[in-house]
């Protein structure tokens, strides 16, 4: 019998196509609309996740002062190498900590200039900062306590100072002296901020210290926590620390921030996962939309019928089958509905997520749920329309015209 219904209620779709089309419309924007936003918000997640792991694994990055409304804390002092051996000797699960002076400078290399920022270091920072090798070396324990004009550049300086050409072994020239370049960064593209991580040029600490800023100051401390190691107790003893190094009283304030670059990366992918409930919620709208659209074509389809329904009804037809006949052609046009809205859904997930450069991640979870909730949808909103029609006397609705 059931079977019957559903090739009776196909049959009555099929007759009036384009307006079984119009009719699920509704069902189709907003089952893709809400796939799309949750597909495109699981992908910006996983890219966000992404960007924050490429900073390095268990990452602490300890900056003088405040991180208030400006930017920072005016007079903090900067650190100083000896407060890497500190936090070195006197912290464990530390694995290890990088001292980092920065300065942005024009670099020059035969006919062509860049403008890109360079980071003094030790070898550590290619360990903290999770760097890997597309070519060449790194600097070594050596170059680096002699100072000596060494660097490390990463792929957007490569481009725009060298071209196609292989950088390894050639110079560049930076304020007053030169560099030769040993090493070649392996891509990072953008940060989870939007930076490009591939603007970078890296060399010794002393280097840039004796030769652009002029000072044994340390602008941040790099801290690689180790493997299965607490980050927030890690975090907690460097706190301590360096206000005792600091000279600070119980009564004042930290004159320097720690940020832990997981806390960092879950208050983004929370923030995004809010956007992305929030922006589903508001696509599921046009779901109840697409639901009443299809209540209010089933009660034209009624009132067309009558004559068929009363002749249906006086030969035997039983209310239930009636009832039954009506509620499979509302489910049927919005489950079909929701099969074509994840059709379209996917394809535009595919599309924008190639043009927003985050990953394409199919959620079977996602696309079920809207495809259960399309055909429920056809249940709640078909169910008033199939009870009027099961409700009609058999006499006066061969009589209708």
């Amino acid at each position: 019998m059931i079977w019957n219904t559903f090739l009776l209620a196909l049959r009555a779709i099929r007759r009036n196509l384009l307006r079984s089309f119009l009719t699920i419309l509704g069902i189709v924007i907003g089952v893709s609309a809400v796939v799309t936003m949750v597909t495109l918000g699981d992908g910006a997640t996983k890219a966000v996740s992404d960007q924050i792991s490429s900073l390095g694994t268990n990452l602490l990055t300890v900056r003088p002062g405040q991180r208030l409304a400006g930017f920072g804390f005016l007079g903090a002092p900067n650190f100083k190498l000896v407060d890497v051996e500190a936090l070195k000797s006197q912290i464990n699960g530390i694995n290890v900590v990088a001292p980092t002076a920065n300065r942005s400078v024009t670099v020059i290399s035969g006919a062509n200039n860049w403008s890109t920022s360079i980071t003094g270091s030790t070898i550590d920072y290619f360990v903290a900062g999770n760097w890997k090798l597309a070519d060449g070396r790194y600097f070594n324990e050596s170059e680096e306590h002699a100072g000596k004009a060494v660097c490390v550049i990463g792929e957007t300086v490569r481009r725009e100072l060298f071209g196609k050409q292989n950088p390894i072994g050639g110079e560049i020239r930076v304020k007053q002296f030169s560099c030769e370049v040993i090493g070649l960064l392996a891509s990072k593209g953008q940060s989870a901020m939007g930076s490009d991580q591939d603007d970078t040029i890296v060399m010794p600490i002393r280097t840039v210290q004796r030769r652009l800023t002029g000072n044994t100051d340390v602008r941040a401390l790099m801290v690689s926590v180790k493997d299965g190691v607490s980050t927030d107790k890690v975090k907690k003893q460097v706190e301590q620390l360096m206000r005792e190094r600091r000279r600070l009283a119980d009564s004042e304030d930290n004159n320097f921030t720690v940020f832990d670059t997981r806390q960092i990366a879950e208050t983004l992918t929370g923030t995004i996962k809010v956007m992305t409930t929030l922006l589903g919620a508001v696509a599921a709208v046009s779901l109840l939309v697409g639901g009443i659209g299809i209540m209010n074509i089933m009660l034209v389809s009624v009132t067309e019928r009558t004559r068929e329904i009363g002749i249906r009804l006086a030969i035997g037809a039983l209310e239930r089958e009636v009832l039954l006949q009506f509620l499979i052609e509302a489910v049927v046009l919005s489950a079909f509905g929701g099969l074509v809205g994840i059709a379209f859904a996917v394809v535009a997930s595919m599309g924008l997520a190639y043009l927003m450069q985050v990953p394409f991640l199919f959620n079977p979870g996602i696309n079920l749920l809207a495809f259960l909730f399309a055909a429920a949808i056809g249940v709640i909103f078909g169910f008033f329309p199939a009870r009027r029609a099961a409700s009609l006397n058999p006499i006066d609705a061969l009589r209708h015209e």
